[in-house]
Order: structure tokens, then sequence, then C-alpha cells
């Protein structure tokens, strides 16, 4: 979602801003501005585009001489995307600039008592009203008070940045259910949603907690909690190799994510299996509680939502727990089934986002015990579930998950197996061979990446065509949603997935001559019905893009147009090396038809508003 970085200290902030804003890009924008303090005032400039139309209006920043300022790039909810609609946004009488990501439930109503005092809002922006509110509860003198005052009026979420034309030497934040972070450096302090964008000035983070206040200067940060009270906050060094958050001379994030996710898998692997066992560290799941269970529910959205898809056929097929798969965004509202024998696990690479976070708030509500699948140390998903489980998977840039997906499908095997063996529904020797099996997926992933010239290949062949259908069975149609979704995010292709099984009820009718099938072929148990899928398919008039095992070749040469084969492995893991081979296909569609591949257009990397 949008974007925010805010800088007090000893440097021009401008450029530092811009730096940050331009880390900040990967997550969804269509419009950035900045607001910094100069001798004559708060001093704003914003612009609808790409950051490098305010990049170039500034100078790179030059233009600007401060030492304290907030940006931001804004994705839009409330108003088209425009110069006047861009974010800084200031109060009436030019005292107070905000930047600010969520939304403002009730901002009309605000709006309305506003224009009954005489004040009126200049743009479509639910933001705006912020700022005039802070400035209409201003008495000249007490900052704090205006932002209490202010954030006790309004609905809905909110992270703010804030600049006050009478305190040139601090910036104010605050947040309820969208992620704010302080930073602090050896040349000042920043805030920012995302600690990439200021990582090469600081590695100490400070996560602000909903209802808290935090005021920042040169030397010092300060949190207060919803009381006004001082609150002693624990900091968190980043470890991360700068680089991680660098294309390190790759054309696109993407492509070098791909390309990281034999070293992902591993990192996430490996340090979890200590004498031959898998070791989940403090989860606290005991073999009592899990005889107790009725269910496991899973939520998640988007690619997290296609982990849990998969992960529902691996636990049933070795725990023997009944698992309901539920979009977040429909779980809250449907009145769930949950109690306190239902173990809710919750997926989430930035563990910000917002439908999911809710929607764990809701299940706990009910009673049922939450353990998280999360990338972001720290993120509230992270802090709030019971337990969890960190995937370790590193930051990742690209708007389209790759490396995280890789990393949240390594995790869902570790459980599974965990689990299992728990209840002792799994036999010695099958614990010993798929952990060992587990050990070899990083070197087949490997050599799937090794064959990329073959998925360029087939994307040359298949690039210009205006309607894709993906199809398989059992965990190859889990697969097929997450191709499907690869695909249609980064290309613009329409594209659909479908259980195979299906298409006589319906969706075989949208085939017609050319029309591209996009089939998977590796369960085993199921090849045959495939082919007989891929059959009806070819004839009528469909193109036949066919993934399956090595050991299936012949018989899928003969069937299909292309083919890709893939290592031989146990079904559990099948996602891990399905997963790339889609990838890439999706990715050199996307290259050939010249789409923005790390900033697909209307996408943002975590939603974390409704």
């Amino acid at each position: 979602m949008c974007g925010i970085v805010g800088y007090v200290g000893r440097e021009q902030a401008a450029p530092i801003l811009i730096e940050g804003l331009k880390r900040l890009e990967y997550r969804g924008y269509d419009s950035a501005g900045v607001s910094v303090h100069t001798e004559a005032g708060l001093q704003v400039s914003k612009s609808v585009g790409r950051l490098q139309v305010l990049c170039d209006l500034l100078d790179g920043g030059k233009a600007l001489d401060s030492t304290i300022g907030i940006g931001h790039t804004r994705w839009a909810t409330h108003g088209k995307p425009s110069d006047i609609n861009s974010h800084p946004h200031t109060s009436a009488c030019g005292k107070v600039a905000v930047v600010h990501n969520g939304i403002i439930e009730n901002y009309r109503e605000i709006k309305e008592m506003l224009e009954q005092e005489g004040i009126r809002c200049a743009t479509e922006t639910d933001t705006e009203v912020v700022a005039h509110l802070i400035a209409h509860f201003y008495d000249g003198s007490n900052l704090l008070d205006a932002v209490y005052r202010t954030i006790a009026q309004v609905e809905g979420s909110y992270a703010l940045g804030i600049l006050f034309q009478d305190y040139p030497d601090r910036i104010v934040a605050a947040r309820k259910d969208n992620p704010l972070i302080l930073a602090q450096g050896d040349s000042g302090n920043f805030i920012t949603s995302d600690i990439t964008a200021v990582l090469r000035h600081s590695r100490d983070a400070i996560y602000l907690e909903d209802g808290e206040i935090a005021i920042i200067t040169e030397d010092t940060v300060e949190v207060l909690d919803s009381m006004r009270r001082p609150v002693t906050k624990e900091i968190t060094h980043i470890d991360w190799a700068l680089d991680a958050a660098e294309k390190d001379g790759y054309e696109h994030f993407m492509f070098k994510e791909m390309l990281e996710q034999p070293e992902v898998f591993r990192k996430t692997v490996s340090p979890r299996i200590v004498d031959g066992a898998i070791d989940l560290g403090e989860i606290s799941l005991t073999e009592e509680y899990l005889k107790g269970l009725h269910k496991i529910c899973i939520i998640a959205c988007g690619s997290a939502y296609h982990v849990g898809v998969a992960a529902k056929y691996n636990i049933e097929k070795f725990v023997r727990i009944p698992v309901e798969c539920a979009l977040a965004s429909e779980f809250r509202y449907s009145d769930p089934l949950v109690d306190e024998k239902t173990l809710v696990l919750v997926v989430s690479q930035s563990g910000e986002t917002a439908d999911t976070l809710a929607a764990m708030r809701e299940a706990m509500r009910r009673g049922a015990k939450t353990l998280s699948i999360v990338n972001v140390v720290g993120s509230a998903i992270a802090k709030e579930a019971d337990d969890v489980i960190y995937t370790w998977a590193g930051p990742e840039i690209s708007v389209a998950t790759t490396k995280a997906y890789s990393a949240q499908l390594a995790v869902t095997y570790l459980l599974t197996i965990h689990l299992a063996r728990l209840l002792g529904r799994m036999d010695d020797v099958t614990y010993r061979t798929l952990i060992d099996e587990m050990g070899r997926i990083p070197d087949k992933i490997q050599a799937i990446l090794d064959q990329k010239e073959t998925l360029q290949q087939a994307a040359s062949r298949y690039f210009n065509n205006t309607s894709i259908f993906f199809i398989g069975r059992n965990m190859d149609y889990a697969l097929c949603m997450e191709g499907s979704l690869k695909l249609k995010e980064i290309s613009y292709i329409h594209s659909e997935a479908y259980a195979a099984g299906e298409l006589k009820h319906g969706t075989i009718s949208l085939i017609e001559d050319g029309t591209l099938v996009v089939a998977l072929a590796t369960v085993d148990a199921l090849f045959e019905k495939m082919m007989s899928n891929v059959e009806e398919v070819r004839a009528r008039g469909a193109s036949v893009f066919c993934l399956s095992h090595e050991k299936n070749v012949d018989k899928v040469n003969y069937l299909a147009d292309s083919t890709f084969c893939l290592p031989e492995t146990c079904d559990m893991f099948l996602p891990s090396l399905m997963a790339v081979p889609l990838q890439l296909f999706s990715y050199y569609v996307a290259l050939m038809r010249g789409c923005d591949i790390d900033k697909p257009r209307n996408l943002a990397k975590s939603v974390t508003v409704e």
C-alpha cells in the first residue's frame, strides 16, 4: 500500500526522503510528495505519476533546504490520482502537514463538521480532514493535545506522519491498524512504513503499537500510549544484508528473488532440523491440545491463500484433521464456526495485511488458538498471534511474490510433518524419508531454474494470448490458482484456474481455437484423468502447455503442444517445484509484453486497508 518516510536530523532531509520513497516504490503507488520545514514555513511538493517526476521537479531533493521532512507514495483509495489528491496534505492555515496510510471511515462526517466551522476541503481524499482537524484543535502551543483529540475523533485505520510549522525540530507519528516504524540513526531519526526505506541509514527499529503516539527529534524518540503515559520500547536490530533490498545487477527484483528461492528454502528449513528431527522452537501445540481439535482453519489472502490450499491437502493426508481454507476478507463477515477447538493458521508475508489481521482477531475473539506464518519480524500479526513461525525469507521487493511464497510452503511442510509425528500418525520411516527429501528440494528448485530458457521459449510462443486457462487436480489445482494469479498480476492477461474435473460443468464452453490451456499433471494417481482432460480441450482447438514429471515425458510430449518436466519428489513437496516454472513462465510472458514487472498497475505489495 502507500508508503511513508520521515526524517529529522543533521543532514538535508529531501534527498533522504526521495531515496526512502524510491525504496518504497515496490509497495505500489500512483503519486508521490514531500513536505519539509523551511524558514518560510512548511513547503509541499507533490505530483501524480512515477516518483521520477517528483525527483526531477526537486532535482533529487537538492531544491529544498531543510533537515526535517515527511514523504509519501500514494495508492489511491479516496479520490482519483492527481497532483492535488497526492500527499502530503496541509491544513487551510498551512501550519500542519500530514501523510497518511489507511482509511478514515468517518471522513464525510468530519468534513461536514469542518465546513460548518468555515473550513473547506480542497481535495477528494479522506486524509485532508486529518490535517484540518489537527489544526482545528491546535491552540498554538500544545501539539500533542491536538493530535490526541484528532485521533479520538477519527474512525478507521491510520499511520500518520505530522509536521507542525511551529515546531521545526520534531515529527509526530501515530498508528492504528497500519504499520509504522521508528528508526534511530547516527545522523538523525526516522519514521517509515517499511524498514527497507531507511536501511542505509539505520538498522535499529522501534515498532509502534496501535494507539501509540511518537515524537521524534534529531536526538530523541519518545513514545506515549493512548493515556499519554511514556512507553519503554524495545529496539529491534535489523541484520538483513543491504543488498537483499537491491537489484544487485538484475533487471527486475522478481527475477532476482526467483533465483534466491533455493537458498531461501534452505534457510527456512535447515535451522529447524536438529539431530534429524523437526524443531519448531517455542510453539505451544501439545499432543493433548491437538487431539481435542475439531478442525484447522487457514486464513490468508492472495498467494498466501494458495499456500493454505496446498497445505490443506498435506495436513488432511498426514495429520488427519479436517482443514478449512478461508479468504481472510470473507472469513470475518461469515459468522465463522470457530471456537476453542479450532486451530487457526494465519499466513501473511508482511504480517500487516488488513483483512488477515482482522480475521485473526475475530478468530481469537471466538476462542480459537492462532499460529501465524509470517516473514516480517515484529509485525502486527506476528505479535498478536498465540504462536508464530517466521519464514526468514528476507525482504521481498517485487509485488508478485516468489521467494516468500516458497518460504511459506516450506513452513507448512515442517508444520505438517511435526503435527503428524506429534499425534503418532506418521511412522519413523516416513518421517525420516520426508525430512531427507525436504533437504534435497533446494537442489531440485535450482535444477528447474537452470532450465529457464525452456520457459522463456514457451513464453515466446504464447505471450500474445488474450485468455489463458490453468487446469489441474488435487495438489495441482492449488498450484493452478497460484500460476494463474502470477500470470494475470504481472502480464495483465485474463487468466483463470479451474479444477480439471469441473471442465465439463461449464468452463469448457470457453475453449476455442488457439486458447492456451496450461495443464498441471504431477499427481500420479490422477495422471490418466488429467490426460483425458488434455484430450478434451485439444479436441476443441486448445493449445496445451503441460507440466508433469520426467517419467511421464513420452505421453505428455505426445499429447501437448509444449511441455516442461519437473524432477521427481514426494507428493508433499510438489508445490515447491511446480511454483518455479509457473513463476518463470509468467515473468517471461510479462517481459515480452513490456509490462512493469516489479510494479504492476493498480497493485500494492502489502494491502493494509480493506
